[in-house]
């Protein structure tokens, strides 16, 4: 049998209860509805448990609300958090600050006992419309309220969730935002123009590796030395860097993310190109330092800023813009004097280099499972989607071609 905790003066603590041994002070330790620790303190054990039972009858009265079909949609989105305790703390912190951005302040102060299906879809068209939010930004919300619904189905609060089929709804007409890949001569100007660049030079090791590897962005910033293996040409891709707010500031932290699937974890043959990368990158550090950043005790990432710290994503991509918009100005004066046509570069972001190396890798590969390997897609369906778009492009580009052909 366990020994009883007890305090100075002999008296057993409770489950949470402890005295600190600094100052003696009494702390009851609880977890709230969104799956925090929280903490109470008191002077004196007789205070403390008067605490606890306040407490108690706070969390027994939203019980009571809820269960009498009184409770609010927010009260039931904290509810459906505490059972999520398989999340990671990152996924967490995300579905936290959606909600909190999109929906507490506003919608979810609503009597989930009367919110209706029409209630769900006039909230979803204001926030595209009035909020203007993207199609793929209100999909995230829904995956936040449509379970938090289906929680309360599940208990018997509500008879049926009133989200089911809105997304249908809004969708009618509205066309999701689909990346597409650079043509290989927009891949090739990108790259020739920065490697020829004053200023942007020093970004060609990153864009070759993500244009090389297809690596999604915090994968390649994530990438260590100790992860290359130069003799035998592999890239081992076993977690990320991600960036999420943290507390009622949020601001950003760096923090280490191992993938959610096994798929995530893989290696990557080393192109010639992204060998050439990586060399470049690190005669570089030989001569200038190399990066001492430390984030969840892993070391030794290969890729810097002139701060010597990792770079940040959002830097990368309006790096990106910049480049863009530079170019594209250029080509457009450069392609007037020269009597041709131009070659603009579209918006895109990091993805769409991943997306643009899964397409070159499709027009080359016809297996769908070294490609889904390649890029450590968990759904196949994911890679036959590209897979599809990219012979699409190689059909028209034959018959292009046959057209050209006299041979009719």
């Amino acid at each position: 049998m366990a020994k009883a905790r007890k305090d100075e003066r002999g008296r057993a603590l409770r489950k949470g209860e402890v005295q600190r041994a600094s100052d003696k002070r009494y702390m009851y330790t609880y977890t709230d509805p969104q799956g925090r620790r929280k903490f109470i303190y008191a002077q004196d054990l007789a205070t403390l448990r008067e605490k606890e039972k306040q407490l108690m009858k706070d969390q027994l009265d939203g019980l009571d609300l809820y269960v009498a079909g009184k409770a609010t949609l927010n009260t039931t989105f904290d509810r459906y958090m505490s059972t999520k305790h398989d999340l990671r703390a990152t996924t967490q912190s995300n579905y936290i600050y959606m909600y909190d951005r999109f929906v507490r302040e506003t919608f979810g102060k609503k009597k989930i006992a009367d919110i209706k299906f029409s209630d769900v879809l006039q909230f979803y068209l204001y926030l595209l419309d009035e909020g203007e939010l993207s199609i793929s930004t209100l999909d995230s919300i829904h995956t936040l309220l449509h379970p938090t619904f289906q929680l309360a189905v599940r208990d018997e609060i509500i008879r049926n969730n009133p989200s089911d089929g809105v997304m249908k709804e809004v969708s009618k007409g509205k066309t999701r935002g689909v990346r597409h890949a650079l043509t290989l001569e927009q891949q090739r100007a990108f790259m020739d123009y920065i490697a020829n660049h004053p200023v942007y030079y020093h970004w060609w090791p990153l864009f070759a590796v993500l244009l090389g590897t297809g690596c999604r962005i915090g994968e390649a910033l994530g990438l260590r030395w100790e992860d290359l293996d130069f003799e035998n040409r592999i890239v081992s891709v076993n977690h990320s860097i991600v960036y999420y707010p943290i507390g009622k500031s949020r601001t950003s932290v760096q923090r280490i993310s191992k993938p959610k699937t096994e798929a995530g974890i893989r290696t990557i043959p080393m192109l010639d190109t992204v060998y050439d990368a990586f060399r470049m990158e690190r005669e570089e550090q030989e001569e200038s330092g190399f990066n001492e950043t430390e984030i969840d005790g892993m070391k030794g990432f290969v890729f810097v800023t002139r701060f010597g710290s990792v770079p940040n994503p959002q830097s990368v991509n309006r790096t990106i813009k910049r480049i863009t918009s530079n170019y594209n100005a250029e080509e457009t004066v450069n392609a007037k004097k020269e009597r041709r046509e131009t070659v603009i570069l579209p918006d895109f972001s990091c993805h769409h280099l991943r997306h643009t190396f899964c397409t070159r890798l499709c027009e080359n590969e016809t297996n769908l499972k070294v490609i889904q390997a390649i890029m450590g897609h968990r759904n196949i369906e994911t890679t036959m989607d590209i897979y599809a778009e990219a012979t699409d492009h190689k059909k028209q580009e034959s018959f292009n071609r046959l057209s050209k052909l006299d041979i009719f």
